[in-house]
């Protein structure tokens, strides 16, 4: 069969490293791809939001397959556009990838449908939400933007002058375009983070390993949020007992509750959750592979990447088992220095690294210019390892990272501190 891979990130090269080794595909294509992509398929340099020239590529080289997985695709109906054309397509349709591209779809699915969530207020005036949060006596509060903003739509706000002016740059300032007309503001959760991803039908939901992302650009939890500066998997706080009351009172009502709402959600359904005292709550949905988290869980995957990804698509998920390597993951973020705000690209990059089993080198931002490979974005590489111990991992990854040389090289030196010192967190 020939693939055809929608995406030019980390996530994406990470994907097509592990489609690689089925032996069901013949061909594998990348659009827009980077340097990475281009060792592992053909590259067509085709936006990745060009809905048009996708399927015109499709046709052309007759492609059986089709993944799509970054957000704003999904939330701009690729998925249906290539199915109009009868060929077949991991990831949702833009009805169901509504569950990431508007807070207020999601938060209003989970309270309909008894989904534990955080409380929350919707606003689409900038006066009203300004009322609103002055009237506030509980500090932090988060404050959302409804639409897709390249994982940086949220800003917790400490106290009133910072939750204002979040509310300002959204609403007013324009700072996520359209993205943030509408607001919302919800309850700020305590607890531990969790990101599980999972493979559905529709029907039938299955869990991957659980991972812990870094979303903010510093050590510490500090700085602003960015789309990731490193993660683990699986994340030891996510116990078996989590699990179970997770999937009983999260994972299988959300998809029950998309097909109810006539938005069956096919592909990857991604669960950000928080894990307070109170027992485990929903912070947000992503309708697709999470970046840098599928750098870390994909690695431990030892079933067939492609089998499951066409058992999604034919609804039959429930008859495929699907297994992981009971070990550890660790993936450390290269980034330019100033990310996610003001950074320079362009710098060259050298890897001093020979090839190692259970070592990958994911691109995230890169291209290649006359015969160099440069910098070509703000996360620019992922250094994930598998090793049988979390500490094993979490060394071999920064070993890895630090052979790897360009200028304004930057990243966090605390990936999975927090997993590592994990205290008992045992009244959930």
């Amino acid at each position: 069969m020939k693939v055809l891979v929608i995406g030019k990130g980390g996530r994406e090269d990470a994907i097509l490293t592990f489609l690689q080794k089925s032996k069901e595909i013949e061909k594998l294509y990348c659009l827009p791809g980077n340097a990475n992509t281009q060792k592992k398929a053909e590259n067509a340099n085709i936006s990745e939001m060009d809905n048009e020239k996708i399927v015109e590529f499709v046709k052309k080289e007759k492609i059986d397959y089709v993944v799509v997985t970054p957000d704003n695709p999904l939330s701009n109906g690729l998925v249906d556009d290539i199915e109009k054309i009868g060929v077949s397509c991991f990831g949702p349709n833009k009805k169901a990838a509504e569950i990431e591209s508007s807070k207020i779809f999601a938060k209003n699915l989970m309270k309909k449908y008894n989904i534990k969530t955080a409380d929350f207020e919707v606003f689409d005036n900038c006066e009203k939400a300004l009322e609103y949060v002055n009237s506030l006596e509980k500090f932090p509060t988060v404050i959302k933007a409804d639409g897709l903003a390249f994982g940086k739509g949220v800003i917790i706000a400490n106290n009133k002058e910072e939750a204002k002016e979040a509310i300002i740059d959204m609403m007013q300032n324009e700072k996520f375009n359209e993205s943030g007309k509408k607001i919302v503001i919800e309850e700020f959760l305590e607890g531990v983070e969790v990101s599980l991803l999972t493979f559905t039908d529709g029907k039938t939901i299955k869990p991957m390993v659980s991972s812990m992302d870094h979303k903010r650009a510093l050590e510490n939890d500090k700085g602003p949020n960015t789309g990731g500066m490193g993660v683990i998997a699986p994340n030891p706080f996510y116990t078996k007992e989590i699990a179970k009351i997770c999937e009983e009172e999260i994972l299988k009502p959300t998809i029950n509750a998309m097909q109810k709402e006539g938005r069956p959600f096919k592909g990857c359904l991604y669960f950000g959750l928080m894990i307070t005292k109170n027992g485990p709550y929903v912070i947000e949905y992503n309708c697709r592979f999470g970046d840098p988290e599928t750098q870390a869980v994909l690695p431990l995957l030892k079933t067939d990447l492609f089998k499951i990804m066409k058992a999604t698509s034919e609804g039959n998920l429930e008859n495929l088992e699907i297994e992981f390597e009971e070990k550890s993951c660790a993936c450390v973020v290269l980034t330019s220095k100033g990310y996610p705000e003001k950074y320079e690209t362009g710098f060259e990059i050298r890897f001093n690294q020979e090839e190692e089993e259970n070592v990958f080198i994911f691109h995230s931002g890169t291209k290649i210019e006359n015969e160099k490979i440069l910098t070509n974005g703000g996360r620019v590489i992922a250094c994930s390892c598998v090793k049988d111990t979390l500490k094993e991992a979490i060394e071999k990854a920064y070993e890895v990272a630090e052979k790897i040389e360009f200028k304004n090289k930057f990243y966090r030196k605390d990936i999975g501190k927090k997993a590592l010192n994990k205290p008992i967190y045992s009244n959930v």
